[in-house]
C-alpha cells in the first residue's frame, strides 16, 4: 500500500481537514489545524506531505512520525506539530480501516466502555451562566467549563475577583452539588492575580482549575497549588512529550490537557497519558474543534486508564454557522447520553466524513482569527 493524493480543505467555522488516499482505495482524515493560523498549518501538512509520505506505506506510522518530527533540524511548535498531529491521525484511520478495527484496539483495547464529556456555557466574556448551566444539565450533561473571567489586569480590582466568585456561585447554585464545574482562566490571568481568585473560588468546588497562567509562567504553578485544594490543569499550549516531561516532574498538576490536533496526533498523546499515568496525573484532551479532532480524541480516551473526561465543541461559542456534526454521515455517533459518549466501533477513526459536505463548505471564505483585547490604557491583554 501506498500514499498517492492528499486534499486539504478549510472549512467553517475555523477547522483544517485533511485527506490522505493509498493506491487501494483506503482514505483517512484527520484535522491538522492551529485555530486562528490554518494557512500556516495548511503550508506545513503540504512541506511535510511532499518530503516525506507522499508514495510511502501508510501503515508505518511510528516511522513516518519520528522522520517528520527529527527530520527536521528545528523542531517542535504549535504549527509543526499540528501539521503532524494531522496527518497522524490520518495514518491511524487508514490502518484501522485497513484491519477493520477501531484505533484504540490497535492501541493495546478498551479500558472503559464509554467516554465522560463536558459542555461548555458562557463565552468568551462569561455572562448569562446560570441560566446555560441550567439549560445544559436539563438536556443530560453532568459536567460543564465556563471562562473565569474576561480581560484581567496584570493587578486588578477586588471587583474582578467579586465578579468570578458570583459567577461560578451563579452556576453552583443553578446546578447544585452534583454537577462538575470546570473553571477556565485562559491564560488570561498573571500569577499575582491567579493566587487571589484560585483562593476565592474554593469554597464552590470547581472540578478544576485550567490554565491559571501561561505555559511560559508554569514555574509558578508550585505557589498557586499552596493556595488551593482545587485540582489544576493545563496543557493546551504545550505540543509534545518533552514538553510535558518539566511539568509533570514538578508534581503540582493534576490533570493535562494535550490536544490530539496540536501534540504530535494519537502516536505522541498517547505516550503522553502514558507518561501521566505513572506520575498519578489524569488526562482530558483539549478539543474546541472539528469531528475528527474529537473522534481522535476518543481513540485515546478509550485505551487510556487515566483519561477523566473529554472536551467537545458542540453549541461552542467558537462554532458560529457550523457545528461538530455537520460534516459526519452520520451525527448520531457523538450524541451525548447523560453526559457521556460511546465507544465507536466503526474501524479507524469510527466516523464518517460527509465528503460532499466538506467540499460545499471549503468553497466559502474562512478566515478565522482569534480577538485581539487590549487594557484600557491601550496595551495588549491575554485573550
Amino acid at each position: 500500500m501506498e500514499i498517492v493524493e492528499y486534499e486539504l480543505f478549510e472549512v467553517p467555522p475555523r477547522w483544517l481537514f485533511l485527506k490522505i488516499s493509498t493506491d487501494t482505495g483506503l482514505v483517512g482524515w484527520g484535522e491538522p489545524i492551529v485555530e486562528g493560523r490554518a494557512k500556516s498549518v495548511r503550508s506545513a501538512v503540504e512541506e511535510l506531505m511532499d518530503t516525506y509520505l507522499l508514495g510511502a506505506d501508510p501503515r508505518h506510522i511510528e516511522k513516518h512520525w519520528q522522520t517528520m518530527y527529527r527530520g527536521g533540524f528545528y523542531r517542535g511548535g504549535p504549527v509543526l506539530m499540528s501539521a503532524i498531529a494531522g496527518i497522524d491521525q490520518a495514518l491511524w484511520d487508514i490502518k484501522g480501516k485497513q484491519y477493520g478495527a477501531p484505533v484504540y484496539e490497535l492501541l493495546g483495547g478498551r479500558a472503559r466502555d464509554r467516554v465522560r464529556v463536558y459542555q461548555w456555557i458562557g463565552g468568551d466574556e462569561p455572562s448569562e451562566v446560570g441560566r446555560a448551566a441550567r439549560e445544559k444539565v436539563d438536556a443530560g450533561f453532568t459536567a460543564l467549563k465556563m471562562n473565569g473571567t474576561a480581560t484581567v489586569r496584570h493587578i486588578d480590582t477586588p471587583a474582578v475577583v467579586d465578579d468570578a466568585v458570583q459567577r461560578l456561585a451563579e452556576v453552583r447554585d443553578a446546578v447544585g452539588e452534583s454537577v462538575d464545574i470546570a473553571v477556565d482562566f485562559h491564560g488570561r490571568v498573571s500569577k499575582s492575580m491567579a493566587k487571589r481568585l484560585v483562593e476565592a473560588l474554593d469554597p464552590y468546588d470547581p472540578m478544576f482549575i485550567e490554565e491559571p497562567v501561561l505555559p511560559e509562567h508554569e514555574e509558578a504553578l508550585p505557589a498557586l497549588a499552596a493556595c488551593t485544594t482545587t485540582p489544576i490543569a493545563t496543557g493546551e499550549r504545550m505540543f509534545s512529550r518533552w514538553d510535558f516531561k518539566d511539568l509533570l516532574e514538578q508534581g503540582v498538576v493534576d490533570l493535562i490537557q494535550p490536544d490530539l490536533s496540536h501534540a504530535g496526533g494519537i502516536t505522541e498523546v498517547h505516550k503522553i497519558a502514558a507518561m501521566a499515568e505513572a506520575y498519578d496525573v489524569a488526562i482530558a484532551p483539549h478539543c474546541p474543534l472539528g469531528p475528527i479532532a474529537l473522534a481522535s480524541c476518543v481513540q485515546v480516551d478509550a485505551t487510556s486508564p487515566n483519561a477523566l473526561i473529554q472536551e467537545q465543541s458542540l453549541d461552542i461559542h467558537y462554532n458560529e454557522g457550523s457545528d461538530e456534526t455537520e460534516y459526519l454521515t452520520d451525527p448520531t455517533l457523538f450524541e451525548y447520553e447523560a453526559g457521556y459518549i460511546d465507544l465507536p466501533t466503526e474501524p479507524g477513526l469510527g466516523i464518517r466524513i460527509d465528503e460532499e459536505t466538506v467540499r460545499e463548505r471549503a468553497q466559502e471564505a474562512v478566515d478565522w482569527h482569534n480577538p485581539v483585547w487590549e487594557h484600557p490604557d491601550g496595551s495588549i491583554a491575554e485573550w
